[in-house]
């Protein structure tokens, strides 16, 4: 395949077999995690949201003031039930509700780019009853006190009455601290939009994001009328289990505590070594890096320590998902992908994000292959001397979704003897269809 230019942009499986030889695939069977969860009901969702709003702390908000309510846009479960709740609790305690988009340079660091992304997550005024104010403008509200970092803020949101943001809480993809991905770093990152991302980005190649995000998320507490935030906590089902509201003056303390319980409940693969791991989505709803640097142990922001596990020889990513629209950062994580992959990814948009994030090294594109096929064994023939009866091979959905996913024939026997996996289907071979792999996604997320 060539592009515009007449130039190759996609190796051809005859040119990777040629190169590499037919190599013989391992047998691959389904495994599955057994996890004990007690995710809430369905129907108690959005009650429990609107129930969030009475811990906040409301004494200098006027009758009838405007709230604006933060979301960003990662795939939270539940989440266009969680906003309707919240903003139902804002308007039943007098107050007039807006939502703003929370989410740094995302949607391609556009007003309207934005607005789409939380339509992609089914988040629009007629599914949580109320505006949505989209836009980049931003306003300084002070500077941190030891390093004079500027820290700025979404004008709309600065203009309001009361600030409320929505988030989960979870470990993060590039660094590790008291607090993580979460309320904290939606303040400081997400409604920063683009300028305030880029300006911490920046920032933290020297100072690092453990210790800027407190030390910023405290500024921001004291400058505006921050009155409480809504924390959300998920299972390894990607099930709701905790919605809990915080008020103001408990943020940065809570949120370490439910980091905690966030991380208990962290889906993650069930071995530690793999010579090849198969993925067949990745996107930004899915992780900020678009595959969750936890599950895959590589990361993107070259000023962090990266995961300690697990050891990962080579993976083959094969698509991008819609909900990112062409944002494949991170993309350079993965050692080979699949033309869908490519061709699913808008350069500008990755780049942007690579910029805001400061780590360009993570939006480089790997080689790009033309069947799954191809992938594979361009995958194995790049670990070494392998025998097919032991090779480690794992191929999941996405690193969100990893109840069940396929093994190979090692990993089958090896998960025969463990308490927390249980074989599902024997391994069999690796079936091709219409240059792809013919078995589905194997998660049932």
């Amino acid at each position: 395949m060539t592009d515009d230019t007449g130039r190759d942009v996609v190796i051809s499986e005859a040119t990777i077999l040629e190169t590499c030889g037919d190599r013989v695939l391992p047998e691959m069977g389904v495994v599955e995690q057994l996890w004990e969860t007690d995710p809430i009901p369905p129907e108690e969702i959005e009650d429990r949201a609107a129930a969030c709003v009475t811990s906040f702390e409301w004494d200098d908000v006027p009758d009838g003031g405007s709230v604006a309510i933060g979301v960003g846009s990662r795939g939270i479960a539940n989440l266009p039930t969680i906003v309707r709740g919240v903003v139902r609790g804002v308007e039943d305690a007098g107050y007039e509700p807006f939502v703003f988009p929370a989410m740094g340079s995302h949607g391609g660091a556009t007003g309207d780019g934005q607005r789409k992304k939380l339509e992609a997550l089914g988040v629009t005024p007629e599914s949580i009853g109320c505006e949505i104010r989209s836009e980049m403008a931003v306003e300084q509200v002070g500077t941190t006190a030891d390093r004079e970092v500027p820290i700025v803020a979404d004008a709309n949101a600065v203009a309001a009455d009361a600030i409320v943001p929505i988030n989960r809480i979870k470990p993060h993809t590039g660094f590790s601290g008291c607090v993580e991905s979460g309320l904290s770093k939606m303040l400081v990152i997400g409604m920063g939009k683009q300028r305030g991302a880029k300006l911490a980005h920046e920032w933290a190649v020297d100072w690092s994001f453990r210790k800027m995000i407190p030390s910023i998320t405290e500024r921001l507490l004291s400058e505006l009328p921050i009155v409480g935030g809504v924390a959300i906590v998920e299972d390894q089902y990607d099930d709701t289990v905790i919605v809990e509201g915080i008020p103001s003056s408990e943020f940065l303390d809570r949120e370490a505590e439910l980091l905690e319980i966030a991380y208990d409940y962290m889906p993650t693969l069930p071995f530690d070594e793999l010579d090849v791991l198969v993925v067949d989505r990745m996107g930004k709803e899915i992780s900020g890096t678009g595959m969750d640097t936890n599950v895959i142990g590589r990361i993107h922001i070259a000023y962090e320590p990266p995961p300690e596990r697990p050891t990962i020889g080579r993976i083959y990513v094969r698509s991008l998902t819609g909900p990112s629209h062409g944002n494949a950062t991170a993309v350079g994580l993965a050692d080979f992908v699949h033309a869908d992959l490519e061709a699913a990814t808008d350069r500008t948009k990755t780049c942007i994000n690579a910029l805001t994030a400061s780590a360009p090294q993570g939006s480089r594109m790997p080689p790009v292959v033309e069947t799954d096929r191809g992938g594979l064994v361009a995958a194995l023939s790049t670990i070494g001397v392998y025998d097919p009866g032991t090779v480690r091979v794992v191929r999941v959905t996405d690193t969100m979704h990893l109840d069940r996913f396929y093994a190979s024939a090692a990993l089958v026997e090896a998960a025969r003897k463990r308490d927390d996996l249980r074989v599902l289907s024997e391994p069999s071979p690796i079936e091709f269809e219409n240059e792809r792999f013919r078995a589905p996604s194997p998660s049932t997320g």
